[in-house]
Order: structure tokens, then C-alpha cells, then sequence
């Protein structure tokens, strides 16, 4: 009797059990209900949309670029880009099959270079990617025609760069290619994606905000074999505002003929409001192939070690300085009470400092010298001994107010701050004390001073305008940016005399052989990898000087003999309009 009962317990508690569990399994799916298909149903809609809609990224045309006449220097021409969905791609065979359609049809492309490509671009499997670039009508045509093509490729118009202007602009306009990893990471999240086209270097770089416009976007619906269904909304492209510069093409064609065989540089800048009229860096290169594909021959010629025509040495060139320094130098002395315009240094063609010689250019010496005749003559010894009495502090506070070892800030890429050097910097860099013979080499630019093209134009355009420091531009619409040069007016006018002697009767007279009067300052720089660089820097009209222009020839051995008309002849042209024959003219 007591057993049946307790086994009737035992079964009544386990039916009440089975029934708990019954019960709290019904909750906990109710529960899970609710939660799928109303707390969270949003995040599922939202999926399902996903796989039924395409975003297509329309990248916008940027803005073209174009010279201070409005011939074009950067422009877009109509091209195609083929583009696919990771999200089909990566569907059955369908990678190896559009690898295998894009070689057939002359496009570089195998199964693994397709899958990085992926990968690279990779943000959500509903957003485009972009397989090939530069495909033209031709060829697009064609592989439509292909059965495979329709599998997971679709087209999409692009608009594509081009530089009309080739070698002549390159380093002013610079050129645009894909972004890279490291850029993306430093843009903007969303602004920009994997594939997009950035400019790399010059105006293209330095304005790329301007330029680039912004991106459209094409929503369409796709059924489940992702064909089209129909559109979803879709938000045009802004095209980039166009941008004018101050740079004259002819004049940079002019400066490419002057400057000829010779590694240098030929730049222009109005004195008054610091537009540069020419910028040209030889030698130079075509931007075309960098934006469109380049070969690995043409990537071997823009890299080579000794030409570097990549390199912008108008900016990036850090040089010895040479006589044209003497200004800075003789600045120096007159503001610091050393010299005035009365005081006279006698050159017997060296001078001697402790147990060394210096020599003077003119081994036969110059005679008696003032700070005129002194700048006229380029003597040496004028400067190697009364800088000598002032020593190197005074000569680089004088230095630093002409810009020298500063940026001159000038919209471009990648410009050097040259070197001013000094007592601190010879410690820091070299390890060792400043010593009477490195401030006797400083005196007449060489040693350890160093200044680009860029920033010995910024100085003499300071002297020709009484005493502006101008900032240079190229973008037409920047505005004039100026700091007032702390040197007195009258030293100011002394430069200004002794320089303009030298464009008339002194060392850089044959730059005044070319239809304008020209001031300005002749400068040969020792080179240690072979003949001395050329230099010559001047301004016109002397009585009321309008532009300033200064040209270096790498090994041309000669200021006076080689610079110095390259200058008179560019400033001829930017006055009168007159084109002088150059010497590679004359010869064909």
C-alpha cells in the first residue's frame, strides 16, 4: 500500500516537472519572438535590403587646371572602368572566369591579382569595386559581346586625367593616382575609398580639396540572380571647381628651350604681388604615364639616380648660394655698423687668415673696393675681410630676415628650407667648433650655407620692391601674403645701386644684352660632384622693377657666361614679349 503511493508521488512529480519545462521552453521562444521580430527586426530588414540592393559609387570629374591665358594644363577625357560586387564575384567559379574574360581582352589580370584587388577595396559585399581602368569604347564593346561578361562585370563611365601640357608644366601642376592604404588612413572616414584617384604632388596635391569634387551615388534593386530590378534613388557627381594659375605656358616653353642640356632650374615671380610666371626644373618628365599606367622602362628613367627629373629643384634643390649671397652679406655688414657705404677694403687678389689664403676669383685682385664696387666686381676679399671682423652670429640674424634656412612658403610640394647653418648647428651636425675660415666661405655663399632657386628669388625681390618679403603663389585666386623686411631703406638703396652697376658694366652685364636693363647678381658655386654650377638672379625695369627671375645651370661652370643670358632673355620675354633665339635654336 505505502508503495504505491510513493510511486504516485514520484509520477505526479515528474508530469508537474515535464510541465514546468513545457511552460518556460514556450516563454523562452515567445521571448526570442519578440526579440527577432520586433526588438531587433530592424537590424534583419535592413539585411534582406542589403542583398536586394547595389551601391554604386559614382566618382566625380575634377576640376580642370589651366594656365594664367586659360590653355589648359589639366583636363579629363571619358574613359571606363569595369566594375562587380564581391558579393558575386566570390559566387561558384566566378573569379577565375573574369580573371580569365579580362586577360582574354588585353587587360593584365590573373585569379590572385584579382582576389588582392578585392581585398584592397573590400568595404561591404553591396558596394561596387572597381576590376580594370582605362578601357576604352573598343574594347568594352568586345567583351560585352562575351558570354561571361554579363556573369559579374558591369561598366561605369570615368572620367580620366590628362596633362596637354606634358613635360612643361609637370612640376607646377604635379599628377593624380590611386590612393594607397597609408593616405586612406589619414583621410577622412567616408570621404574617400579604396580605388579613388588622389592627387600625389604639385597644384594636384596642394589643392586636392578644390580639385577632387564630390562623389555620387546610385542605389538600384537586384533580383536573386543580381540583375537589375529597378532604380532606388540616385545623387549626381559634383564636379571640382576649376583652378587658374599664374603660370604663363609659353614662358615655360620659352624657359625649357633657354635652360636646353643643362640639370637646373628657370623661375619668374612678379615683385609686387608674388605670382610666379614660370617654374620650370630640368630636366622634367610627362605626368601621363603615372596617372595611366607606366612601364617599368619609364619608371626606370624617372627614377634615375643622376638626372632626377622628378625631382623639383626650383623648390627642392638646396645649392650654395655663390656670389648672389653677397647681397645678404653686404646687408649684414651695413645694418651692423661694419661698413658703410664709404669704407674700403684693398684686394691684392687673397686674403689671408691666420696660416691660410683665400683667394679672390681675380687672382690679380679688384684694387680699393667699396660695398658698390665690391657687389659690381664680386670681389671676394671685400667680403672675406669685413666679414671676418663681424663674425658668423650677425651675418645669420641678417641671413634669417632674408628667408634664408625658412621655407618661403610657396604652394607647392615638398619644398627644402636650404641651410643657414651657424655656431650651433656646425656642433649638433658636424661635432665640431665654427672656425674664422667657415665664416669666410659663408661670406660669398659657399661652406655650409645652402638656399633654393625659390628663396634667392624671394631675396632680390624683397631688394627690388624696398624691402617686401613676398610669399610666391600659383594659384591665381591666392591671396598676396607679405612680412616687411626688418633691414633699413637706405642699405636697401645701396644693394640697389651696387646691383644694378652689375647688370650694366659689371660681371652680369650680358644679361642687359636683350632689350631690358637688367639689376640682378652673377654667382659661380663650387660643385664637388664635377664643373661648378652657373647662377644668375636680377630684376627689371631697374627704375621700376615689374618681375624678378632667377636661373641656375648645374655645371655650367660660368654665372656671367651662362646664366646670366638665360635671365636677361626671360625677362626680355615676360617685359616684351620678345622671343630671343637660344643656342639650340640657332644651331638646327
Amino acid at each position: 500500500m505505502i508503495v504505491g503511493i510513493t510511486k504516485k508521488i514520484a509520477y505526479f512529480y515528474r508530469i508537474r516537472f515535464l510541465k514546468w519545462c513545457v511552460v518556460f521552453s514556450l516563454l523562452l521562444l515567445t521571448a526570442g519572438l519578440f526579440n527577432f521580430q520586433v526588438i531587433q527586426s530592424w537590424q534583419y530588414v535592413d539585411l534582406a535590403s542589403r542583398n536586394r540592393l547595389r551601391i554604386l559609387r559614382i566618382s566625380p570629374p575634377r576640376g580642370n587646371i589651366v594656365d594664367a591665358n586659360g590653355s589648359p594644363v589639366a583636363i579629363n577625357v571619358r574613359t571606363f572602368n569595369l566594375c562587380c560586387y564581391p558579393i558575386e564575384l566570390k559566387k561558384g567559379n566566378n573569379m577565375k572566369v573574369t580573371a580569365d574574360l579580362l586577360a582574354r581582352y588585353g587587360v593584365s589580370m590573373t585569379e590572385e591579382k584579382l582576389e588582392k584587388l578585392v581585398q584592397k577595396q573590400y568595404s561591404a559585399p553591396y558596394r561596387s569595386i572597381t576590376v580594370a581602368t582605362n578601357i576604352t569604347f573598343s574594347q568594352l564593346t568586345q567583351m560585352i559581346m562575351d558570354n561571361d561578361f554579363k556573369k559579374a562585370l558591369f561598366p561605369m563611365v570615368v572620367w580620366k586625367r590628362t596633362y596637354p601640357a606634358r613635360s612643361l608644366a609637370a612640376h607646377v601642376v604635379g599628377y593624380v593616382s590611386e590612393i594607397t592604404r597609408e593616405e586612406l588612413q589619414t583621410k577622412a572616414e567616408g570621404d574617400y575609398v579604396g580605388g579613388d584617384i588622389i592627387g600625389k604632388n604639385g597644384i594636384e596635391g596642394v589643392y586636392e580639396d578644390i580639385l577632387r569634387g564630390t562623389a555620387g551615388e546610385e542605389v538600384i534593386e537586384v533580383d536573386a540572380k543580381g540583375r537589375k530590378v529597378r532604380d532606388i534613388s540616385y545623387t549626381e557627381p559634383k564636379k571640382g571647381a576649376n583652378i587658374k594659375l599664374t603660370i604663363d605656358l609659353e614662358a615655360q616653353q620659352y624657359a625649357a628651350e633657354l635652360i636646353g642640356k643643362y640639370r637646373g632650374s628657370i623661375v619668374a615671380m612678379d615683385v609686387n604681388d608674388g605670382s610666379v610666371k614660370c617654374l620650370y626644373s630640368s630636366p622634367s618628365y610627362d605626368p601621363n604615364p603615372l596617372t595611366w599606367g607606366i612601364s617599368t622602362e619609364e619608371w626606370m628613367n624617372l627614377t634615375d639616380r643622376r638626372e632626377r627629373p622628378m625631382m623639383n629643384r626650383a623648390i627642392s634643390g638646396a645649392y650654395p648660394p655663390a656670389s648672389t649671397f653677397k647681397v645678404v652679406t653686404g646687408a649684414a655688414l651695413l645694418e651692423h655698423g661694419i661698413a658703410t657705404s664709404h669704407t674700403t677694403v684693398n684686394c691684392p687678389g687673397y686674403f689671408e687668415l691666420g696660416d691660410r689664403r683665400f683667394r679672390c676669383w681675380k687672382h690679380s685682385g679688384h684694387g680699393k673696393e667699396n660695398i658698390i664696387k665690391a657687389l659690381r666686381d664680386s670681389c671676394d676679399v671685400y667680403f672675406y675681410d669685413l666679414a671676418s671682423r663681424m663674425g658668423i652670429d650677425k651675418l645669420t640674424e641678417t641671413a634669417a630676415k632674408f628667408g634664408v634656412g625658412s621655407k618661403s612658403g610657396i604652394d607647392l610640394l615638398g619644398e627644402a628650407s636650404g641651410t643657414i647653418a651657424g655656431r650651433e648647428w656646425k656642433k649638433k651636425r658636424i661635432k665640431e667648433s665654427w672656425y674664422g675660415g667657415d665664416t669666410v666661405n659663408y661670406s660669398i655663399g659657399q661652406g655650409y650655407v645652402l638656399m633654393t632657386p625659390v628663396q634667392i628669388l624671394r631675396v632680390y625681390s624683397a631688394i627690388a620692391n624696398g624691402g617686401r618679403m613676398l610669399k610666391p603663389r600659383i594659384y591665381a585666386d591666392a591671396p598676396t601674403e607679405e612680412k616687411t623686411l626688418d633691414i633699413s631703406s637706405e642699405v636697401l638703396k645701396l644693394l640697389k645701386v651696387g646691383i644694378v652697376e652689375v647688370g650694366s658694366v659689371g660681371t652680369g652685364k650680358r644679361a642687359s644684352a636683350y632689350g631690358v636693363n637688367v639689376a640682378g647678381k652673377t654667382g659661380t658655386a663650387q660643385n664637388s660632384h664635377g664643373d661648378d654650377h652657373a647662377w644668375f638672379v636680377g630684376y627689371a625695369p631697374v627704375d621700376k622693377p615689374r618681375y624678378a627671375v632667377v636661373a641656375i645651370a648645374e655645371a655650367g661652370k660660368g654665372g656671367s657666361a651662362v646664366a646670366a643670358p638665360i635671365v636677361g632673355k626671360m625677362l626680355n620675354y615676360l617685359l616684351n614679349g620678345t622671343v630671343t633665339k637660344t643656342e639650340n635654336q640657332e644651331n638646327k
